[in-house]
């Protein structure tokens, strides 16, 4: 099987030669070899044998928070959830309401559904830009809460297998999960609450206040390291006089250490050596070894 054979089947589905990092939070990056749009549970049953079968790697990208693509074309098949993968759907159940949201749903899209219905524990996750595909996989969390704290189930294709992992497959840790790269998420099922609507607005609006306030925009993807235990990522590289250190066409923010914000028309492989010149200057300053939350395109072996 080839990637011809999976763009001969795949039609409008797939694309070839396909800009990838365009469509990270970074904005900058290159392409794939193809990139594959699923909409149903239909698509991936189809085409998942042939990516399997195509000798590439698949990675899947939901809004492209904490990824960072290198420059240039990688032999790599990007994939993308859509369609009913976008809906989100509950179902009341006396005192706790069973949730079931397609992967590629935006986070704040649904924590803002949630609570104007009156379902509430999910308004945390109003303040993490990602889709519940990507926030399963790697335990996406803030304020407070993380999706281990509600989630039951995840559907995933793996394998040429599409089936339902339980809680304890699923292995959360802080920001990791036993899921891969490789594995397609289609639906993420969860358990939330009733409450005061009005309460639960309130509360999103505080976050995203909060979020304005403290926290960097333009072109970045995030928290660029996890906190160590008992400390935060950002003042120790704040400490270690990083705070708006530039490299080429990437920068550490200003308003944040932790993040680091791309240039328009940048380049990846700033942001890549930016992050690595930024922990060196941490371990060097304080002993503590930062550890990246981003997942990388194109970069293995060189870190």
């Amino acid at each position: 099987m080839t990637v011809e054979q999976l763009v001969a089947v795949g039609a409008a589905r797939v694309r070839e030669h396909a800009s990838f990092g365009a469509r990270t939070t970074y904005r900058v990056g290159g392409t794939v070899r193809a990139f594959v749009t699923l909409s149903s549970s239909d698509d991936v049953r189809e085409l998942g044998p042939l990516m399997a079968a195509s000798g590439l790697t698949p990675f899947v990208l939901g809004n492209g928070s904490n990824v960072l693509v290198a420059d240039g074309e990688h032999d790599v098949i990007g994939v993308s959830v859509g369609g009913e993968f976008e809906e989100i759907t509950w179902r009341d159940d006396g005192e706790v309401v069973h949730v079931v949201a397609g992967a590629g749903l935006a986070l704040p899209t649904a924590s803002r559904r949630l609570a104007k219905s009156g379902i509430v524990g999910f308004e945390w996750a109003v303040g993490v830009p990602g889709t519940f595909g990507g926030a399963v996989a790697m335990n996406a969390g803030g304020h407070g809460s993380e999706m281990k704290s509600s989630v039951t189930a995840v559907e995933v294709w793996r394998d040429g297998v599409l089936r339902t992992w339980s809680i304890d497959e699923l292995g959360f840790g802080y920001r990791t999960s036993a899921l891969t790269r490789c594995d397609v998420v289609t639906r993420v099922h969860l358990t939330l609450a009733h409450g005061d609507p009005d309460l639960a607005q309130e509360r999103i609006r505080d976050i995203v206040r909060w979020r304005r306030e403290h926290q960097p925009g333009g072109a970045n993807a995030g928290s660029a390291f996890r906190n160590p235990e008992g400390d935060a990522a950002g003042r120790l590289i704040e400490e270690a006089g990083c705070k708006g250190l530039r490299l080429g066409s990437a920068a550490v923010s200003e308003k944040h250490a932790n993040f680091i914000v791309a240039d328009a028309d940048g380049r990846a492989n700033d942001v890549f050596e930016l992050l690595w010149n930024v922990r060196d200057r941490v371990y060097a300053f304080s002993g503590v070894n930062l550890v990246t939350e981003h997942r990388f395109v194109g970069f293995e072996g060189l870190r």
